[in-house]
């Protein structure tokens, strides 16, 4: 059995939960995923042991921020999915709500087959891609990802969302300064870095008008 984890001790903004869609039932959905991915990760390395311990924090709440920070946006593409971190958080809190589709691309066919099963066992709004990120053509509002990719080459998987009129709103760590510096020897953009809800060391960064150097 996995044990509920509450959020109430955490040092959220007062309208957290309302904002990012966190129901009653969306959060039964959210345990759900988190015993399933516990037990996932019995078999196959999808995230570290230790961060099971502190999931509703170090998982949920670093993937829910998003829609804290981008609320209107309903259609989003996961880079590298892997274990559905964002992307299989994002699709629970839209569950229900009218247009949402979260595309979850990931290269690993044994990882997409956890993503299908999971999307299956919660009926949830999101089409699983097994292949690689730069080679699909979707139109999406927002593309983002989580410890895909330093920013440089993260940008080059995204740059054909970007180039359908997507924007990008990606998870980083403290190192962001120099991922952008490196990337920006190859591209050009916008950016604004806001500080992380779930650790102030990381950032979320808000990336448009991506063209190439």
């Amino acid at each position: 059995m996995c044990a509920v984890v509450r959020l109430d001790a955490l040092e959220l903004p007062p309208t957290f939960s309302e904002v990012v869609g966190l129901t009653d039932e969306r959060r039964r959905d959210v345990e759900a995923f988190r015993c399933l991915l516990v037990r996932a990760n019995q078999q196959m390395n999808l995230v570290g042991d230790s961060t099971l311990e502190q999931f509703w924090v170090r998982h949920f709440v670093d993937s829910a921020q998003l829609l804290w920070f981008s609320p209107t946006s309903t259609v989003w593409a996961d880079l590298g999915s892997g274990a559905g971190l964002p992307g299989l958080i994002l699709a629970i809190l839209l569950k229900g709500r009218p247009g949402s589709t979260v595309h979850l691309i990931e290269s690993m066919t044994k990882r997409c087959r956890f993503l299908s099963e999971v999307v299956q066992a919660l009926d949830l709004p999101a089409v699983v891609h097994n292949g690689r990120a730069e080679a699909l053509k979707l139109n999406v509002e927002m593309v983002t990802a989580r410890a895909c990719a330093p920013l440089e080459r993260l940008l080059g998987y995204a740059q054909p969302y970007f180039a359908r009129g997507a924007r990008g709103l990606f998870l980083k760590g403290a190192d962001v300064d120099s991922e952008i510096a490196q990337a920006r020897k190859s591209w050009g953009f916008a950016f604004e870095a806001t500080i992380s809800l779930s650790d102030p060391r990381g950032r979320l960064l808000f990336i448009e008008e991506l063209r190439h150097a």
